[in-house]
Parts: C-alpha cells; sequence; structure tokens
C-alpha cells in the first residue's frame, strides 16, 4: 500500500487533541457543561524562583484559573465566534463581569475578537491556545453531572462534538478506527501516516488532500479522546475532514456548544466510503 504523507510529529507531548482520562481532581468553572473536564484551580500563585531565558507562564496560568474565564475558554474550544452576551450565560456572570474577564483574556492573548458591524465575537486566538485547554482537561477531574439537563449535555458531548476544530467523541474515535481498519491510515508514533486508498476515500469525501498538505500545521495527529480514551483523528487533516461533514450536513450543531449530530445520512455515508460500521 503506497504511503502518501511523511510522519507528523506532536508540538506538545499529550497535547495531540481531546485529552485522556484525568487523574487528578480539578474546580469546575460556573456554567461549565457537564462532561467537559473543570479546568480551573482555586488556588493561588505561590512565589517560586526565577531562572533567566524561562518562559514567564504564570499570568497566562492565571488567566485561566478562574472559573468564569475557564468556562468561556472551554465553550469557545468548538472553533466557532461568540458574542460577550452568550458567552456570559454560559459563564453565568452578568455581562459587565462577562466584559471584564473577556478584556483580560484578549490583553493576555488567549482570545481574539471580530467585528461585524456594531458587534463584537470573541475566539480562541488559535490551535496552540486550544492544545493547551485540552492538555489542562487531561490533568483535570471531570464536572459531577447532577441534573437530567447535565446528563443530557454529557450524553451529546461524548457521542459526537467538535475540539476546537476537528471531530472528537465516539463518532470521532470510530471515524479514525475505520480509516486504520481499512488501512486508510497507519498509525506512527506522534502522528498518522495516510495511504492511498485512504486519500482516495477522503477524496471522495471532498477533501482536497493536496490542499490540506501545505497548511502550515501538523497533517495528521492522532489525537486522544479524553472521554473515549481512545485516539481520534486531528490536525489539518481532521480539520478538513470535520468541514466537509458539516457541509454535507452528516453531522450538524445543536444547542449545547461543540456538541454535535450525527444524522442518517451521514451515519450512511461513513458506513459506505470508510466502512464504520458502529454508528447505530
Amino acid at each position: 500500500m503506497a504511503v502518501t504523507h511523511d510522519r507528523t510529529r506532536a508540538a506538545v507531548p499529550g497535547a495531540a487533541g481531546d485529552a485522556s482520562e484525568p487523574g487528578t481532581a480539578g474546580i469546575a468553572g460556573r456554567g461549565t457543561i457537564a462532561g467537559d473536564a473543570g479546568i480551573a484551580e482555586g488556588a493561588g500563585i505561590g512565589e517560586s524562583a526565577e531562572v533567566a531565558g524561562d518562559a514567564d507562564i504564570a499570568p497566562v496560568a492565571a488567566l485561566i484559573a478562574d472559573g468564569a474565564r475557564a468556562a468561556m475558554l472551554t465553550a469557545l474550544l468548538d472553533g466557532r465566534a461568540l458574542a460577550a452576551g452568550e458567552l456570559a450565560r454560559i459563564a453565568g456572570v452578568s455581562a459587565p463581569t462577562a466584559s471584564s474577564h473577556l478584556a483580560r483574556l484578549l490583553d493576555g492573548g488567549l482570545v481574539t475578537v471580530v467585528k461585524q458591524g456594531r458587534h463584537r465575537y470573541y475566539r480562541l486566538a488559535g490551535p496552540d491556545v486550544a492544545r493547551t485547554l485540552e492538555v489542562l482537561a487531561r490533568i483535570s477531574g471531570r464536572v459531577a453531572v447532577r441534573s437530567l439537563r447535565q446528563s443530557r449535555q454529557a450524553r451529546l458531548l461524548r457521542e459526537a462534538r467538535s475540539c476546537y476544530d476537528h471531530l472528537a467523541g465516539r463518532v470521532g474515535v470510530e471515524l479514525y478506527d475505520a480509516l486504520v481498519r481499512e488501512a486508510g491510515l497507519i498509525e506512527a508514533d506522534g502522528g498518522c501516516l495516510l495511504t492511498a486508498s485512504g486519500a482516495q476515500a477522503l477524496t471522495e469525501l471532498g477533501v482536497d488532500v493536496d490542499r490540506v498538505r501545505r497548511a502550515r500545521r501538523r497533517f495528521a495527529p492522532d489525537c486522544l479522546d479524553w472521554l473515549e480514551r481512545r485516539p481520534h483523528l486531528g490536525g489539518a487533516l481532521g480539520a478538513a475532514v470535520l468541514d466537509r461533514l458539516l457541509a454535507r450536513e452528516w453531522l450538524v450543531r445543536g444547542t449545547v456548544p461543540r456538541a454535535l449530530r450525527l444524522t442518517g445520512a451521514g451515519r450512511e455515508g461513513l458506513e459506505r466510503i470508510f466502512g464504520c460500521k458502529d454508528l447505530n
């Protein structure tokens, strides 16, 4: 089987996608969606020795450590831009408080703002910020489910969700497994090799594989899904796949931030093109 792409390597160890099952407890931010990790830590940052040339991570850590800001950042992990009012509702704070938090996140380089007329929309500053949040999710505790609404949200997120700009959850894991099983992807250390048959299947989906190769990011890292504890496809190729699935309406967005719903057409299409047989 011809291999059409060289090995890719993760830029941050353990940060190749949705994070794995957490091992330590975290403190959930207000408004954090059930099923997501609680990535806000309530403890303050103590004094530490400074080493010349080291990165100053304390200011960034302090920005993320607030519960409301952590909830906002988590909501933005689906890659879309949201208005301040939406983020205030998700974080469970007032509009003035949300504006103050967003101003700090903007100054700290964690979010950017998009202006459309009189409206302002906020989004994560880029994949590096998303990977940082995913690493924190990996070592954080899971938010406790205390209501039927939270139980439903957790179920939807586990079924299918966007992880910044690629597909995570059970559907994402099943797609990755099918690509490996059908020899479309070859697993490698820190990334995946795309074979000729894999490129053909992705082309049938509508992915321009040659254009994706030219993207200025990792091509096809295998991303550990922190809920499923198995990998899904990330990087430039994972983003292109999710884009096509949404364009074909094989996946549709719901009312729960990050949650995606697999349609009947999507179930049939994924089985026909990739051999996904366990999506019922």
